[in-house]
């Protein structure tokens, strides 16, 4: 199926590595000229150089996500480079600090705002920058996670998270009236090498065992080439009409964490 993107132009955040990369691939793949966006020169210039042999054009910028200055600037010139934009990815993210039970108020309240920031405050900023850059319109994905469909124990990435799928939807009411469409994804658990699920794979093979087996329904993470199909494919013409949708790509993963809440702690009887 031609998904009509050659001679496009995508900005994709978090790009040098994981599902960042992985989209980048598909994208030049398609013909899509891309511009990536991360904070560690080296592997950005490393990415860069894995994505030339498609043939498209390459642009990439340092940027520290939580920077406002920083990420306008790096759209700025991004889209000058690439003459005009046509789709935006919103994939970096992450989380700062975990639960709420067992820290301080004061260390919940900085982890929620800081988690707010890198995912939901810096997809918000970039659509916002890159919409300048689209005045035939286009379309945007902002990555999410499954874990803001389902409790897992780092609130601080869950509600962030959460608070990324209603953002898409909300961005994709306001934006219609620029012709464009606006879209979240939640992957699962995904395998890259070297990644969280990977170390914890090692440091815990009968936990992450256990996990596997009891939560995915076919005995396996995810991948983020697959995820990258997903995105594409939302990014182009092919899907011109679906906007203000969120789409899980988890192979039907049951709990998005292989860790589990605390147990209750029982009070005393005072019947």
């Amino acid at each position: 199926m031609d998904l009509h993107l050659a001679g496009t132009r995508a900005i994709i955040t978090g790009g040098s590595a994981g599902i960042g990369l992985a989209i980048a691939h598909r994208l030049a793949e398609e013909g899509t000229h891309v511009g990536l966006v991360a904070r560690d020169a080296t592997r950005l210039a490393a990415a860069r150089e894995d994505l030339a042999h498609h043939g498209t054009h390459v642009a990439a910028h340092t940027a520290d996500v939580t920077n406002i200055a920083e990420l306008v600037g790096a759209v700025d010139a991004l889209a000058g480079e690439l003459q005009g934009l046509d789709h935006v990815v919103a994939n970096a993210g992450g989380t700062v600090g975990g639960a709420v039970l067992g820290a301080a108020a004061d260390e919940v309240a900085a982890s929620i705002a800081d988690t707010l920031k890198l995912n939901v405050v810096h997809a918000a900023t970039l659509i916002s920058a890159a919409a300048r850059y689209m005045p035939g319109g286009g379309s945007a994905v902002i990555i999410s996670s499954i874990s803001g469909m389902r409790p897992t124990p780092r609130t601080s990435y869950a509600t962030a998270k959460a608070a990324e799928i209603a953002l898409a939807t909300q961005l994709a009411h306001e934006l219609a009236s620029l012709s464009i469409r606006v879209n979240a994804v939640s992957p699962g658990s995904i395998l890259i090498p070297g990644g969280g699920h990977d170390q914890f794979r090692i440091e815990h093979p009968d936990e992450f065992a256990a996990w596997l087996s009891g939560e995915f329904p076919w005995g396996r993470l995810g991948t983020a080439d697959e995820v990258a199909d997903v995105v594409t494919f939302l990014l182009s013409d092919r899907a011109s009409w679906i906007t203000g949708v969120n789409v899980p790509v988890d192979g039907g993963q049951g709990r998005p964490s292989a860790r589990r809440f605390p147990s209750r702690t029982v009070g005393p009887d005072i019947g």
